[in-house]
């Protein structure tokens, strides 16, 4: 099963299209965990997690609000910010240790916090190649993760 997989998209709209094809995929208790610096196109591929999972309206990084819930079916999106917060005490107060079981979980910024995070959560790395490009790096480490990379990059060697 695939533990690694390396996706390149040139601008916004590929890096969301990657997104939608995540949620495509998307199993109950997916945990994303993103990594990158500012500008890397974490909101980007939520927008499109979103989109994929059916959301509709519009959805922003919730920097200041530090987590949007939607509700969607079949599952629900959890979208966290933890750019602000300094402890891990501050992720206790939010009830951070709750998420992940249910529906899909996406963290943005989840590197500030990696102990924290539930064994299962799929590592997303992002990086700027220049002002269009992102290399984007997912590795899974549990076989239910390593499946669904297995068929996410099934699909976009297909797309």
């Amino acid at each position: 099963m695939k533990q690694q997989a390396v996706f390149i998209t040139k601008g916004q709209e590929e890096t969301r299209r990657l997104g939608t094809i995540f949620a495509r995929h998307a199993y109950d208790g997916l945990y994303l965990a993103l990594a990158g610096d500012l500008g890397a196109g974490k909101t980007q591929l939520a927008k499109g997690v979103a989109q994929g999972l059916g959301i509709t309206g519009e959805v922003t990084s919730p920097t200041f609000t530090i987590l949007h819930e939607y509700d969607a079916e079949p599952l629900a999106f959890h979208h966290f910010d933890l750019y602000r917060l300094e402890s891990a005490a501050e992720l206790s107060n939010i009830g951070f240790e709750e998420f992940g079981r249910e529906g899909v979980t996406l963290v943005e910024w989840a590197d500030k916090f990696l102990e924290e995070l539930p064994r299962h959560a799929v590592q997303v790395e992002m990086h700027k190649q220049d002002e269009m490009t992102r290399e984007i790096i997912v590795r899974a480490q549990d076989k239910k993760a390593q499946q669904w990379l297995e068929e996410v990059a099934a699909d976009v060697a297909r797309a």
